[in-house]
This record gives structure tokens, C-alpha cells and sequence, in this order.
């Protein structure tokens, strides 16, 4: 093969906008491995905002990176039903279900999780194959809404209630629900709908459980403006229509 030598110019597509969309890693990421000079392309080393032409040769850390198989590739979002006992994982050692063998196969590029759920926890997964779009979607700072139905087994009062909205101290620092309100129930089985803006690890567990009471059952129902529809049975999917798919898309500034 032979290199190029003449100067990187611009034209085609921003290098950092092209990979994080195939899920190489977030902007901010590529952007810092441009500042460390991991990124050569015709074996110079890049610039930030530099353009993606045909031809260009790319590597990172030296290993060759087919990026045209990204470029144009047109954004799709499914909402995946995930049942209890799948994992959300490309595979598992000890041969656990994975929910990306339930997805459909992609010619170009792999889908990605918007966040995970836990094995015991059912309900909304959002699955993308725009690298960029999900990791906007967790980011901290965009404090997108997660809603989950939630089913309690132990006494639950006026005084917890409100202890778990003020916030409490877990070993990871202080948490809350942004929302917290009763749906149904008797006894000691208690259903509650919970709002949280943070994708910290076994959340709403560990918010429940700091008071001593037991999660016997949790569903995530939204993710942000998205909703579990109810006719998507679990293992099921529905893919996003064009104007919902604008919409999301619209909602994380991209």
C-alpha cells in the first residue's frame, strides 16, 4: 500500500464525530487520544477537527481502524423488554443468557447499551448503534430522568418516604429520588413508582435497602422521554419510528 505524504486537509467528516458514532468511544475521548498523538492517519498524526476523506488511511495505537464502514451510517434505537436472568453483555463465561443475542444482526457497526440492568432487573433497555448518541444519553451531566416500578416487601412510612427523596449517604456518597409516589398494594408488598437521574451501579436497590426494606421485584418503565410500550412482551423489541428517533436525538443537542 502506498501512503500518502502531503499534508492533512480538510474535507469529508470531523474524525472525533465519525468514531464516537461507531461506538470507538465518547468525543471527548477520541479528542483526548488526538491530544496524545494516538490517532495517526497516513501515518501523520491528527489533528483535532481534522476530516475523513476517502482514501485515508486511520490507526489508532498503531492498529489499522476501517472507518468507512461508519461513515453514513444511518442512526437506529431500539427499546428492548429485558427479562430477569439476561445479562446486558456481549457474553458471559458461564454461559448466562446475553440480551445482544436477541437483537437483530447489523451489517455495519454493533449495537450498544444505553446503561445496563442488573440480571435481576426487567423492563426498558435502550439499544443504539450511534456510539456519540448513547453516550450522551448517560452522561452525569445531562441527568437523564430513569422511572422504574418498583415492588417492596417490608413496612414503609410518611417518615422514610421522606428521608429517601432528602437524600441519604451509601458507600458511594449521598443519593436520592428525585421522585418517589405509591401505586398500589396492601401489607407488606408495596408497589412505588421512583425517579433517578444517575446511572449508578444497583441504585435503586441500594436506595430501598438502606432503609432496611426489600426490593422484590423492580422494573425500569422510561428512560428519559422514552416508555416501555405495553405491547412489547419481554425478549421482544421496537425500533424507533423517524420522528421519535428526531425527537431523542433532538433532546441530547445532536
Amino acid at each position: 500500500m502506498t501512503l500518502s505524504t502531503k499534508p492533512i486537509t480538510e474535507g469529508g467528516e470531523r474524525i472525533q464525530k465519525l468514531l464516537a458514532r461507531a461506538g470507538l468511544g465518547s468525543r471527548r475521548e477520541i479528542e483526548r487520544w488526538i491530544e496524545e498523538g494516538r490517532l495517526t492517519v497516513n501515518s501523520q498524526p491528527v489533528q483535532l477537527g481534522y476530516h475523513l476523506k476517502v482514501g485515508d488511511y486511520l490507526q489508532i495505537n498503531g492498529r489499522v481502524v476501517k472507518w468507512e464502514k461508519y461513515a453514513d451510517q444511518p442512526t437506529r434505537v431500539l427499546v428492548y423488554n429485558k427479562p430477569v436472568g439476561e445479562l446486558v453483555t456481549r457474553r458471559d463465561p458461564e454461559g448466562c443468557p446475553v440480551i445482544f443475542t436477541q437483537l437483530p444482526r447489523l451489517q455495519v457497526g454493533r449495537w450498544i447499551a444505553v446503561g445496563r440492568l442488573d440480571i435481576n432487573t426487567s423492563g426498558l433497555l435502550l439499544v443504539t448503534n450511534n456510539g456519540e448518541l448513547a453516550n450522551r444519553l448517560m452522561h452525569p451531566s445531562r441527568e437523564v430522568e430513569r422511572e422504574y416500578a418498583v415492588r417492596i416487601l417490608g413496612e414503609v412510612d410518611d417518615a422514610m418516604i421522606e428521608r429517601l427523596k432528602t437524600g441519604v449517604e451509601l458507600e458511594d456518597g449521598s443519593a436520592r429520588f428525585d421522585e418517589l409516589r405509591f401505586y398500589a398494594g396492601e401489607g407488606a408488598n408495596k408497589w412505588f413508582y421512583v425517579t433517578v437521574k444517575q446511572g449508578r451501579n444497583r441504585l435503586v436497590r441500594r436506595l430501598w435497602e438502606s432503609q432496611e426494606v426489600k426490593v422484590s421485584r423492580l422494573i425500569r418503565v422510561r428512560y428519559g422521554a422514552v416508555v416501555l410500550p405495553d405491547r412489547i412482551r419481554a425478549h421482544a423489541y421496537y425500533e424507533l419510528e423517524p420522528k421519535e428517533l428526531q425527537e431523542l436525538m433532538q433532546f441530547v443537542d445532536l
